[in-house]
């Protein structure tokens, strides 16, 4: 039904997946936009960073602790991952890149399939962020509201990291010319390393705190894979701020076409991303490094 109550409250749901989507799509950016592989596996490490928060719930029976642990452990993933696969492939022709990342997917998505089973889990948001806010103009889930701020403190602390740190300055270096910074003396290798660990640990800490929203299940990161790819499109590929703009383009699309016909929520994102992509091929704002 169309009216304003529900308009501003598609609105607000927009803004929130959108800011989820800018979350998870700046570890992607970022990781090919720095090391040139097109990570299948993404969507993957979003689930997978939900079932590790999920189990540190269900010990400690604390948000928190479930956050951090699931964080920390999705970031040590990644690292071993980047050290004992992804390394062998930066030379490759891009399709060995998709299959191998593709069938990393496949991989954990059984892994964890065979030992949490089909059935979805769900971690409950804190005591203080159960309900519902009265925010005068609209009546809104409290943890819907709560997880718009917790990402923006961690886009926040992610541009910090990338525009006022020494390692973000080589990160960004090596987006624009990784040759350039290897010939400074630079060990590339353990950029790429710390990098891949990022982007695992964006993507694993949006599962985490999405799982009392939507509840996780060993497909869960299918349908988020192809919504940031999207994104990423739309932004830039290798721009950070670009995955930002694109993340909340893409969930107002979705939000606001599912109030008039869900059906066709998918179809407008991606004639929003072909649109960009004859119009403005590097994206919105994509940078020169990569084609």
């Amino acid at each position: 039904m169309l009216n304003w109550a529900n308009f501003v409250s598609q609105l607000f749901n927009g803004l929130v997946l959108g800011a989820l989507l800018a979350l998870i799509s700046s570890g992607l950016t970022i990781i090919y936009g720095t090391l040139g592989v097109l990570n299948l596996a993404h969507g993957a490490m979003f689930m997978l960073g939900g079932y590790a928060g999920w189990m540190a719930f269900s010990y400690t029976n604390s948000f928190v602790v479930a956050v951090i642990a699931g964080t920390l452990f999705m970031f040590i993933f990644g690292v071993v991952m980047e050290r004992v696969v992804i390394r062998y492939f930066y030379t490759r022709p891009a399709e060995d890149q998709l299959l191998v990342t593709f069938g990393l997917s496949i991989v954990m998505v059984e892994a964890v399939r065979f030992v949490f089973g089909s059935l979805s889990k769900r971690v409950a948001p804190p005591e203080g962020l159960v309900g519902v806010t009265n925010l005068g103009f609209m009546i809104y889930p409290t943890y819907r509201i709560a997880l718009l701020g917790i990402v923006a403190l961690a886009l926040i602390a992610l541009y910090i990291v990338l525009y006022r740190t020494r390692i973000g300055m080589i990160v960004r270096a090596g987006i624009e010319d990784s040759v350039m910074v290897d010939s400074l003396g630079i060990n590339v290798y353990r950029v790429f390393m710390l990098v891949f660990g990022i982007g695992a640990m964006a993507a694993g800490f949006a599962g985490i705190i999405n799982a009392p929203v939507v509840s996780i299940a060993p497909n869960v990161g299918e349908s988020i894979l192809v919504q940031t790819f999207v994104v990423v499109v739309i932004g830039g590929v290798g721009s950070f701020p670009g995955a930002v703009l694109g993340g909340l383009i893409a969930g107002e699309i979705v939000s606001l076409t599912s109030m008039i016909n869900p059906a066709y929520s998918y179809v407008t994102l991606f004639v929003a991303m072909t649109l960009v992509l004859v119009f403005r091929p590097r994206g919105l704002l994509g940078v020169v490094g990569r084609e």
